[in-house]
């Protein structure tokens, strides 16, 4: 008598895992929005409120890539042979986060309109966010130590 297994997942054990730090990283981004926010406005009125926004929203986005591009990667390496593409999407990823970083700093240097402090401010909170959040979910993850791993069949009895 054989008992029906359900068939294996084919998704990766990394997925759920991202989602959840994404869905958390879009908290921690509200909430550093609404506080620099308010901050930003008592340094600098709207300036402030501005520069505080801009910070959230660009560490907000990397973070974003980062998981995204795992996420992506992911769904483009679904066997052995393809594994460069994987790695070639994750580096192109944090090659996109480099570029973009350099040139909005070149394009914010000395704005008027920008308050550098709270700007700075936002920037190092969602960084610093982004940390716990990846490894607050990490740690409670219920993640095997080994995972995607399709074991053989069990021997039958005959």
């Amino acid at each position: 008598m054989t008992s029906a297994t359900p068939p294996a997942s084919t998704q990766p054990t990394s997925i759920p895992v991202l989602r959840r730090i994404l869905i958390y990283g879009a908290w921690v981004a509200i909430a550093i929005a609404v506080v620099g926010s308010v901050i930003g406005y008592f340094i600098d009125g709207g300036t402030g409120v501005l520069s505080a926004l801009i910070g959230t929203v660009m560490s907000v986005a990397f973070m974003g890539i980062t998981a995204g591009s795992i996420l992506l990667a992911n769904r483009v390496a679904g066997n052995e042979s393809a594994i460069g593409g994987f790695f070639g999407i994750i580096m192109g990823g944090w090659l996109l986060k480099f570029v973009v970083f350099l040139v909005l700093l070149v394009v914010l240097q000395d704005r008027e309109w920008i308050q550098p402090m709270v700007l700075f401010f936002c920037i190092v909170a969602g960084v610093v966010g982004s940390l716990v959040v990846d490894a607050v979910v990490v740690m409670t993850s219920r993640m095997p130590y080994v995972s995607d791993v399709r074991l053989p069949p069990a021997p039958v009895d005959e």
